[in-house]
């Protein structure tokens, strides 16, 4: 679906699931002037048409131990293949998501770890993954939220 097929009224959904993914039908269509069931109908077009790809709970990770977030820029051997770079990374389970790039580095990983030892031990893991050459760590001091995604 192109975006110029979606209306206000979709834009307007699409806004209230952004700001709050629990809202329910009844509540959107209230804030967007339709009935629940005209809501609900317009939401499983979203999802049925991927515009709404999924809903996702937000954790606050310090809670659950994991106190530090870092980045690690990571630099491979020339001949690496893009599938290898991402194999590097999939395993840790302290992977929030990595993004191999163009230009150097040639990946981007976030991670969230309990404290500095343990990111240290997870940095020394990448860096013996075989074709890594070189890495860089940025430890987050705080974050600015964005714009719902």
């Amino acid at each position: 679906m192109a975006r110029e097929e979606l209306d206000d009224i979709d834009e307007a959904i699409i806004a209230q699931l952004l700001a709050d993914g629990r809202r329910s039908a009844s509540e959107i269509g209230r804030r967007v002037g339709l009935s629940p069931a005209a809501t609900k109908r317009r939401i499983d077009r979203l999802e049925a048409i991927g515009v709404i790809a999924g809903y996702k709970a937000i954790v606050d990770h310090a809670r659950l131990g994991a106190h530090v977030e870092a980045f690690c820029e990571a630099r491979f051997e020339g001949a690496t293949q893009v599938g290898d770079i991402d194999r590097t990374f999939a395993h840790l389970p302290e992977l929030v998501e990595a993004f191999t790039i163009a230009g150097d580095p040639d990946a981007l990983v976030h991670l969230r770890v309990r404290d500095l030892d343990h990111l240290k031990q997870v940095i020394d893991t990448i860096r013996r993954s075989g074709r890594v050459t070189g890495t860089k760590t940025l430890i987050v001091l705080g974050v600015t939220p964005g714009a719902p995604s």
